[in-house]
């Protein structure tokens, strides 16, 4: 299992997680020996937003005897009140929430502390003035929470937290169909609404990505899968399916990611997921789909898929692209990507135009062009 640095956390984590919201669904036993299996194929890192008590102690059972093996998400925020869900910034059920959380899982920290679901201005106004967030930075103080995040699904509000300072990672809903749409306070119209002239990835979610990258906020992903509506044709915005494989990719492939997180019913579909380690590049091709797929457009955009590959010179061209557009937009290049595309063995500026890569390319982006700018935005 590929392991990756969780931004400025330091944390390694499985690139492919565990998303634990449908644990309740089984037989107690089962769920446990589900984790204890993920576990054996090298998943480190589990996320835990769920307040029922089944939930919690079918992880907190499953890794009772090996704590310091995983990196628990654990929402704060989430509370569990007359049976339901209920997500709220109250401290009369806040504190006792997140207290229940270290009881059932059987631990005194956790590694992850994630302020739970910020979709709005409103709700942001109202978990950052007040005793919710004095809450979560004593949590932090005292170690209980090792470091702290925040889950959301709008991207304005990732961008708010990024930038906060203090906000070190982020649990954020990554896939190729939220990647075209238009920051929303309604997590619902993402997974509706479509429309057939959306072409490519929303400023909004480029401009969240490049700014995670510079200030090195690393990304954990969720709904990678749309709800699994991907894997289906007649409910998928493109109107063809993915694979479990190609979502993964996808999702992997976006500036700052570090792990997504599956949800797993059985032991066969985590052997899905983790066959990404595996894969090949035909396999993990999400290009090929969206490219040929009936409906909306990335075309003359570079989404990283690696299609490009073999250079003659040696250039790891999706790299050297992705650095060059998080670079591009700003108005002198942040001396942080300046320094992760120093890093890079074979630059831009090797590039001898043959323009093969052209020709591979799905989105027929002008890669030599490309490459030239690169060259001269960073100097080699």
């Amino acid at each position: 299992m590929n392991k990756r640095r969780l931004g400025k956390t330091n944390l390694m984590v499985s690139e492919i997680g565990f998303g634990g919201e449908w644990l309740e669904r089984h037989e107690f036993d089962e769920s446990v020996g589900l984790i204890k299996y993920a576990q054996e194929q090298g998943i480190n890192i589990i996320d835990c937003w769920m307040p029922d008590p089944k939930s919690r102690d079918i992880i907190g059972e499953a890794i009772k005897d090996c704590r310091d093996k995983w990196y628990v998400q654990g929402h704060v925020g989430s509370t569990w009140q007359n049976g339901q869900y209920v997500r709220t910034r109250d401290m009369k059920f806040v504190k006792p929430a997140f207290e229940d959380l270290l009881a059932r899982l059987k631990t005194d920290y956790i590694d992850l502390g994630m302020i739970h679901y910020i979709d709005s201005e409103e709700d942001w106004n109202n978990s950052m003035n007040g005793p919710f967030i004095d809450y979560v930075k004593d949590l932090h103080e005292r170690g209980v929470i090792r470091h702290i995040g925040l889950s959301t699904h709008n991207p304005v509000m990732a961008k708010r937290a990024v930038l906060s300072g203090f906000v070190e990672m982020i649990l954020f809903s990554i896939n190729p169909a939220f990647d075209m749409q238009p920051p929303s306070e309604d997590l619902m119209q993402m997974f509706g609404w479509y429309e057939d002239n959306m072409k490519g990835i929303n400023p909004e979610r480029a401009e969240l990505y490049r700014l995670a990258e510079e200030k090195d906020v690393g990304i954990t992903v969720m709904k990678g899968f749309l709800g699994g509506k991907l894997f289906d044709a007649e409910n998928s915005p493109f109107g063809v399916a993915f694979t479990p494989a190609q979502c993964i990719h996808y999702a992997l492939t976006r500036p700052a990611v570090s792990s997504i997180l599956c949800g797993y019913d059985t032991t066969v579909q985590i052997d899905q997921a983790v066959a990404y380690e595996t894969a090949s590049p035909d396999e993990k091709d999400y290009a090929s789909v969206i490219a040929n797929a009936p409906y909306h457009s990335y075309k003359g955009q570079c989404t990283y898929c690696g299609h490009c590959k073999p250079c003659p010179s040696n250039i790891d061209i999706a790299m050297v692209n992705k650095f060059y557009d998080l670079a591009k937009q700003q108005p002198t290049v942040p001396q942080s990507i300046q320094s992760h595309y120093e890093l890079i063995p074979h630059k831009a500026a090797e590039c001898i135009a043959c323009r093969a890569c052209e020709s591979r390319c799905p989105f027929e982006v002008k890669i030599a062009d490309r490459m030239k700018k690169a060259a001269e935005l960073f100097g080699c």
